[in-house]
């Protein structure tokens, strides 16, 4: 099934649909239309004319709202089915939405139709890529070339679970790239035409405040590590220095500083469950010690200790950041190192 999110169409949907008929005779296509109003009815009655399912939000909601909207009435009419998200400005082509669809129903993976920005691009639109890849990069640690991309694949048995992802307008996809990463479901990536039209005029993505909304889980999962990291090491010095001795000021500070970032982590960047809560607070214990023990090994050849701890987090960073990826905050389905976008998490070093 494509499920085509629309808000003030033009012909462009109608085409990609009638192409998308011509090259995958058969293929359902649920177009959402997001409050577009009467001025645009026209346009959705013609895809109803040439088969399309249209539902309808009787004002603006937002992309996200609209992609619930859709997944919602793909679990209900098509069980079973992957579903592949296309938008209506004519950006993907038929040949590169089926290319996703196949790689999803032989994976049974999130797949992601991924663009090269060779040729014209919108400076905004490259720049604005490049500062999302960026970013996605320093918080994840994985790449992921296009994060913006609105061609996107999934299979059935994360329908349900992408209805629940928090957002409802141009956020939504990034959540839920960065969700879907914590969640260890696996996401490959598919190259894919890089197509803009008259310099990308007809899009409704607000360059400041749609780009704030996009950044915003970024820049909050990257400031709850940063804040966990200067609380831990802001207290161990101060701790220290009163008391001398390094093991309890090891544990004091490793409990104050792991106990903001759980409750920034799950408040602000992402929901739990009891058994993240256990496998995290159990990852905690462990890296305590391995800090302690590395720490003390350090100052015990006359390292100070500034130097000392700016070691130690960088050495248990990477244990953390695999042991999290891999252990803790999995869903229970595998995980391909090589082709998932996974979260650095929580900062527990």
């Amino acid at each position: 099934m494509v499920l085509i999110p629309a808000y003030e169409p033009d012909a462009r949907l109608l085409r990609l649909v009638v192409d998308l008929s011509r090259a995958a005779p058969g293929t359902a296509v649920v177009v959402v239309d997001d409050g577009s109003g009467p001025a645009y009815e026209k346009v959705f009655a013609a895809a109803r004319m040439l088969g399309c399912t249209v539902l309808t939000h009787p004002v603006n909601r937002g992309k996200g709202a609209a992609l619930k909207t859709g997944f919602r009435h793909a679990s209900q009419a098509y069980p079973g089915q992957a579903v592949v998200c296309a938008d209506a400005d004519g950006q993907h082509r038929p040949a590169d939405i089926l290319a996703v669809a196949d790689r999803v129903a032989h994976t049974g993976h999130t797949v992601l139709g991924v663009r090269r920005f060779t040729g014209p691009v919108p400076v905004r639109s490259r720049l604005g890529n490049a500062l999302t890849r960026v970013l996605y990069t320093a918080v994840t640690g994985e790449s992921v070339p296009d994060t913006q991309t609105g061609l996107r694949g999934y299979p059935p048995d994360l329908l349900g679970w992408l209805q629940n992802v928090p957002g409802e307008r141009f956020e939504y996809e990034m959540r839920a790239l960065l969700l879907a990463a914590r969640a260890g479901h696996p996401v490959e990536q598919v190259p894919i035409a890089t197509v803009y039209l008259h310099g990308n005029a007809s899009s409704h993505f607000r360059p400041l405040v749609d780009s704030a909304r996009v950044y915003a889980p970024l820049v909050r999962f990257a400031a709850s590590s940063l804040l966990a990291a200067a609380l831990d090491a802001t207290l161990l010095f101060m701790l220290h220095a009163l008391t001398g001795a390094l093991l309890p000021s090891v544990l004091a500070a490793r409990a104050v500083s792991s106990t903001v970032n759980f409750t920034v982590n799950r408040r602000l960047v992402f929901t739990t469950h009891r058994g993240h809560v256990m496998r995290y607070w159990a990852l905690v214990a462990i890296l305590a010690l391995a800090n302690y023990g590395l720490l003390a090994a350090l100052t015990a050849v006359s390292l100070p200790l500034p130097a000392a701890k700016l070691v130690t987090d960088v050495v248990l960073f990477v244990v953390s950041f695999r042991i999290q990826r891999l252990f803790v905050f999995t869903s229970g389905q595998p995980v391909d190192s090589r082709r998932t976008a996974t979260a650095g998490q929580m900062n527990t070093t």
